[in-house]
This record gives structure tokens, sequence and C-alpha cells, in this order.
């Protein structure tokens, strides 16, 4: 196989010389949905040989093999008119026979996509490098185009708000190996992004539990599910999963946030939620409406916070990222913290330093892991040091998984150190659900002050200045 990161760069040169297509996010939409019929190809031709009867939810003449892989085909405008007026009019209206179907998951797929390119010959040759310099028939060659397709994801920090999609992998291979998930867990993630989470769930059961008949390979594919409201990261998300094994991913196309909190169901509860909700945001008006009074905010990050525990089953597990405004935030913030310590033990809080997700943002970040069903008792905190000569992580520096070994060396078997203290249930109601609490062992430790106490330093501050002025005044 060719340099795969160079065959993405001289897709990507094409598609500059066209005039329709705008940016890189539009770039990567063009080369999204093309990879995705790609891949669904390259694994339908596997299904076709171990499965009776396969039958595939794609029209035959609309099938990557038919249209797209001679590189003599249809090119120029012919190709144009049949990608514009054919191909994605039939995409976006294919018929269901039930949301399990695979039609649904390729429908969802094309809904929100386009084909920005506007030259049938450029269109041609990007669909002819994608031929010649992709494919993946082999294990080793599906692992090269995992490194790749994570690229792709880097890359969509330069396509404006895009960049909100890429966790670093460190982090989500990390809470997903500390919340241990099992095969026959339900497993969500009810903001996927491009599934990072998700796919790594699947390589932790494939890796420690057996999944070898096709009982316990249906079993697998029918506990994962994502939910994106976005279209391109949707598209991304869906196709990563075909990529690892998972025949008709269940990436609903859809806000959790929209659904009336009184109409979540029992059998839609899960045992597992990982995920790194979108924080920093606001909802449109009215989204808050469809949460109980008391948790009614369009802070994103809060209306997740408060989905989240209602979705998960008793003794349900839950790791996520989340920013130090959570921790510290006040109305709202404090009244779904306090519902998190009724109903659910938050027993860990790891503390991460600044850079973690640069350069998408620069807010500090915490990783909170809790189970529901019990109140929490102790809460224990971790904060996660740089590594000797790292004073910032950045493009060139990035967290690394090996970093974590301290943490999982620590977690079962915790004891206070140097990175580790514990705070009792207590303690934070007094502290009125600030779960902002700082390493007390810090070498440099700083008092964290309240407002309060800002304010009545600063009055002191005044007086002191015009005692002095007074006493200026008198002496000239």
């Amino acid at each position: 196989m060719s340099n795969l990161t160079s065959t993405i760069k001289s897709i990507q040169d094409i598609m500059r010389k066209d005039a329709g297509v705008d940016g890189d996010a539009q770039r990567i939409s063009q080369l999204g949905w093309m990879l995705f019929l790609k891949i669904f190809d390259e694994m339908e031709e596997e299904w076709d040989t171990i499965k009776e009867n396969y039958k595939s939810p794609i029209r035959t003449d609309l099938r990557w093999r038919h249209w797209a892989a001679d590189a003599e085909g249809m090119t120029g405008d012919e190709l144009l008119d049949f990608v514009n007026n054919t191909l994605f009019p039939t995409m976006k209206n294919m018929k269901l026979r039930n949301n399990k179907d695979a039609a649904k998951m390729v429908r969802d797929v094309f809904e929100d996509s386009y084909n920005y390119m506007k030259s049938g010959t450029l269109l041609r040759q990007v669909i002819n490098k994608i031929n010649t310099d992709i494919n993946l028939n082999t294990q080793a060659e599906r692992h090269a185009f995992n490194d790749i397709y994570e690229q792709i994801l880097r890359d969509l920090q330069s396509a404006g708000n895009a960049g909100e999609f890429y966790t670093p992998r460190p982090i989500t291979q990390f809470i997903v190996e500390m919340i241990d998930p099992k095969l026959g867990e339900t497993i969500l993630d009810p903001a996927c992004g491009t599934a990072g989470y998700l796919v790594n769930a699947i390589e932790h059961i494939r890796k420690n539990s057996k999944v070898k008949t096709l009982a316990e390979r249906d079993k697998l594919q029918n506990s994962i599910k994502g939910v994106e409201k976005k279209p391109l990261p949707h598209m991304l998300a869906t196709t990563n999963l075909i990529l690892h094994g998972i025949e008709v991913p269940t990436i609903e196309h859809d806000n959790y946030l929209n659904k009336t909190w009184a109409n979540w169901t029992e059998k839609e509860r899960v045992n597992v939620i990982i995920t790194n909700p979108p924080f920093g945001g606001m909802e449109e008006d009215g989204v808050e409406n469809n949460f109980p009074l008391t948790y009614r905010t369009r802070e994103t990050a809060n209306l997740f916070m408060a989905l989240i525990i209602h979705l998960l089953k008793d003794e349900g597990r839950c790791g996520l990222v989340l920013p130090d405004g959570f921790l510290f935030g006040e109305g709202v913030a404090t009244r779904i913290k306090e519902n998190l310590l009724e109903k659910c033990n938050l027993h860990t809080i790891v503390r991460l330093p600044n850079g973690v997700f640069a350069p998408y943002t620069g807010i500090k970040t915490n990783l909170l892991f809790f189970e529901k069903g019990k109140p929490t008792k102790d809460i224990w905190y971790f904060e996660h040091p740089y590594p000797d000569g790292v004073k910032m992580y950045n493009k060139t520096k990035p967290i690394n998984i090996k970093e974590f070994d301290l943490e999982k060396a620590w977690w079962k078997k915790r004891v206070e150190n140097e990175y580790a203290w514990k705070v009792s249930v207590d303690e934070i109601k007094k502290r009125n659900y600030n779960l902002d609490i700082k390493n007390p062992k810090a070498a440099e430790a700083q008092h964290s002050y309240t407002s309060n106490e800002l304010l009545e330093l600063l009055d002191k501050s005044f007086s002191r200045s015009h005692e002095l002025l007074g006493q200026l005044k008198a002496e000239l």
C-alpha cells in the first residue's frame, strides 16, 4: 500500500482545483461519502462470501464496484449527471423496512451529504486515486488505514467548529479501560462525534472477551450505539464503525437533548455511557423545556450531564470529560451535582492539566467516573501530572496513553499521595456542591478564594489606599 498520508493529501489537492469545493470542511465531507461507499463495498465483498443470501441495501447499479471501480468508466458530464441526479437522490430516499435496516444507515449517511464537485473529470481523478491507493483487503491494511483515518479526523480542526469532534485517543482509551465494558452490556455515546469512544469500546471487548461465534458478533453489534446531530461527524462515525467490523452501525443522526424527559423508557436505559459531551456552547431556544424545571438551562454540558444520569440503568457506569466550569458551576449546575451525588457514586475525578485538548480549546478539563444506584460517600481526586520535560501539551507533544500508567497503578489500590487525595461528601455539601478542589499536597498550593473573600480583600485594599492618600495629602 502506498503512503496513505500522501494519498489523502493528493486527493485534497485535486479537489482544490475544483470550483465547487470551498474549504477543508467541504473537502473532508466530499472525501467522506466516497470513502463510506468504497469501504462499505469492500466489506460487502466479504459478506457476500461468508453470508448466505446476503442482500445489499444499495441498488446494484449504485454500488461502488459498478460505477466507480473502472478507471476508464464514466467521467466528465456523464459522471457528474449520474452522481447528482441518480446516486444522491436514490440514496437520500431509500425505502426502509425497519430501524435496524442497513438501508436506514445508508440513507442517514447521505441525508445531509452533498456532491460539491462541479468537474466530472476531477471527480473521476479523485475516484481513481481512492481505488488505486486505498485498499482494505487485509487486517494490516485496515490497521494502516485506521492511522490515516485518525489523521483525517485531526484535519477537522482546521474546518471551523469541526475541531470539537476530535478527542485525543489516549483519553478515550483510558476512560474505556477504567469503565471496562463487557460483551452483552449496552454501550452508548450520546454525543459520539466520529465514534472514537465506541471504537475503543469495541476493541476493548474484542481483546478481553471471546467474540468468535456469529451470535457473539451479533451481540456486540447490537450493544453499541451512538448519537450525533451534525452530518459530517455522523458520516465519519458510521464509516469508522463499519471499518471496525460493525456491519450495520447504530449511529443515530439526532440530538438526544430534543427528546422530552418523560418519554424516555426503561428499555432505552443503558449499562455504560462513555462520552465527551460538547461544552462551552448553548443549545437553541426551547431545548431546555424538554427537561424538568430544576434542570432547565441552555448550557449544553449541563443538559447532557442531567440526561446521562437519567439514561443509566441501576449499576450502570459512566466515564466522561467535563470542563472545570461544571465543577464550580452554580444554579442549575449545583442541582445537577446534587442529583449526581444522591443517585450515583461519583468515585473518581481525574484533573487534567492545561493543553490536553490543544489546539481545539484551552479550557481545563476533568475525567469523571461514576456508578448509578448508590449515593456518593467519598470522591477520590487524582491530579494528572505533566511528564518529565513537558511544561505544556501541544501538537508536537500531545498527551500519551503511557502517562496514565500512574492512574492505572493507583486505581485498585487507592492511597493518598502527591497526586491523589480524598474528599468526603459532607465536605462537598458544605461547599455547596463545588467540586473544584485543588490538590492540597501541591508544592505551590494557592489559596482558592470565594467571591465574598475577594470582595473583602478588595475593600480592605481600597481602604488602605485611601488611608495612605490621606497621610500623603496631610504631609503635602
